[in-house]
This record gives C-alpha cells, structure tokens and sequence, in this order.
C-alpha cells in the first residue's frame, strides 16, 4: 500500500512540473520560444525578432580609418588610391605641384583630406622634407608664418598629421605652436608615430584637442602580400578596440599598396566599416572640424 501511495506522489509531481515548466522558465529570466514551425509566420518573427535583441546591442560597428600619405607630387598609386570603392584620408603635401588638384580630386571622391606636414626628422636627407617644413631651428613666429601658409594653401583640409618629423614631434615648444595654430583654425592634429616618444598626445589633451595616432603602418614591406596582411592585422586591432588608424602611402611603390588594398576590401568589409579619420573622431570626441572651403 505504501508503495501505491508513493508512486501516486511522483506520478503527481512529474505532472504538475510539465504543466508549469514554461513558468518555472520565465521566473528564472528564460525567454521560452516556441519551437520552428516553418509554416508559422509568427514563429518566424518571434525567432527573428528574438535574435536581434540578442546580438543587436553586441553589433556596435568597427570603424577602420586609412590615411594615404605623400599625395602632392602626382606620385604613382595617386589615381588608384582616389579611385578606391570606400573612404579613405589623403593626405596631402603642401606647397607642391599636385597638392591642390590632389586636394579637389579627394575631396569630389567624398575622401577626407588633411595636410601632411614636413617636419624635421631625427635622422634623414633634408631634401626628403619638401617645402616649407616645420624645423626645430625656426623661432616661434616662423613656425606659426610656416603652418598658416600651409593651411592656407591646402583646400579642404580637415587636420594635419606629420611627414617624417621623429625630432619635431617630440619637441614641447614646436608642437605647442603647432597645435595651437590648429586649435586656432579648427583642424586636429593626428600623430604618425614616427617617434615613440611623442609628445603631441600630451599636449594635445592639454590643449582640449582630441589625441589620435596611427596604430599601424601598412607598407613599411613594399609587397602586395605584405601591406594585406597588415590590413587584416589593423581590422583585427579595429575588432578588439572599436577602430584602428592605419597610414601608407603612395610613391614608388604606391601601386603596391593600393592593389592590396583594394583586393582585400570586399573581405574586411565583413569585418569593419572604412571611414574616414574626421569620423573617428567626431565618433570619440567632441571635437567638430571646421573644413576649410576650397580656393
């Protein structure tokens, strides 16, 4: 008879438990979605709709922004990087014979274009530098005389990053003109990382500017093989951190690059969203550029 009594007391359980199972779920913070009916549209909304609130706070966009260097000279690779299906930075040399069509060409492209200033480099031929470079040697006017002619002559500019310049950089008295010209003119500057010890990051907080530096060069290797590796190296950086600055550059080998660039575009796209720097920085700052109007 006990055994009769016992066995009435499970059966009663194991029933009251598949009656309440779904409430036992939602009181345990389980969202219970009925299983796929493939002709249930409702079901299939549910899933959906159920997916998105998942994964749609997760799926923040990683930006990857590519500043190309050395524009101004008509140098090789120009064409094909302006030319690139998504936005990338050109950055463009002053004072040079291309320097104002390289500018216009971009900025009709919907690239963003900043001006890439000669600065003095620790080591290096003078003759590397280009015209009208910023030079430990110049008095406080001179530097300041040097970066407004070179706003000036530079259409659409939104900031300034350094060409060479591993002295410059790391000189407090030099970069606070610079930056503060900048200021001054509602450019940011971005630091190339030519010298691990910058000071412009400093200075520039200091200043209330935003701080940006390159993450990552693309073509110190002149190979198509090696400037694609350092791309999925940056959308990689661009996934763990949110974004990720990369520069190379068009010149001798500029070809180079831009075909590695755009044969690997489609695929990163997957990953990252190609931006342009004034984004990251409107993004992660609150500093809005005020782009200079073309001549």
């Amino acid at each position: 008879m006990r055994n009769v009594y016992k066995k009435s007391a499970i059966l009663l359980c194991m029933i009251w438990m598949l009656v309440n199972a779904g409430q036992i779920g939602y009181g345990a913070g389980v969202t219970r979605i009925p299983a796929a009916d493939p002709h249930n549209q409702e079901t299939k909304e549910m899933h959906k709709e159920s997916g998105s609130s998942r994964h749609g706070r997760e799926a923040k966009v990683k930006k990857l922004a590519v500043i190309i260097d050395d524009f101004g000279n008509d140098q090789k690779g120009t064409q094909e990087m302006l030319n690139l299906p998504v936005k990338i930075t050109v950055a463009v040399m002053p004072f040079l014979s291309t320097s104002v069509k390289d500018a216009e060409a971009a900025h009709r492209q919907g690239h963003d274009v900043i001006i890439h200033m000669p600065m003095e480099p620790k080591q290096g031929r003078s003759s590397w530098l280009g015209p009208g470079a910023i030079l430990s040697s110049l008095t406080d006017e001179e530097i300041r005389k040097r970066m407004e002619e070179a706003i000036d002559s530079v259409p659409y500019a939104v900031g300034i990053n350094n060409h060479m310049g591993s002295k410059v950089t790391g000189d407090e008295r030099v970069m606070s003109i610079v930056l503060e010209v900048c200021r001054e003119r509602g450019l940011f500057f971005i630091d190339s990382k030519t010298n691990y010890h910058s000071v412009v990051g400093k200075l520039a907080a200091e200043k209330g500017m935003p701080s940006i530096a390159n993450d990552i060069f693309l073509d110190d290797v002149h190979t198509v093989q090696h400037v694609s590796k350092q791309l999925e190296t940056a959308a990689q950086h661009a996934e763990e951190r949110t974004s990720c600055i990369a520069i190379g550059h068009v010149g001798k080998y500029g070809t180079r690059t831009a075909e590695a660039l755009k044969g690997i575009i489609p695929k990163l796209q997957t990953k990252v969203e190609f931006v342009g720097i004034s984004d990251l920085v409107r993004e992660h700052s609150s500093w809005r550029p005020d782009p200079l109007r073309a001549h």
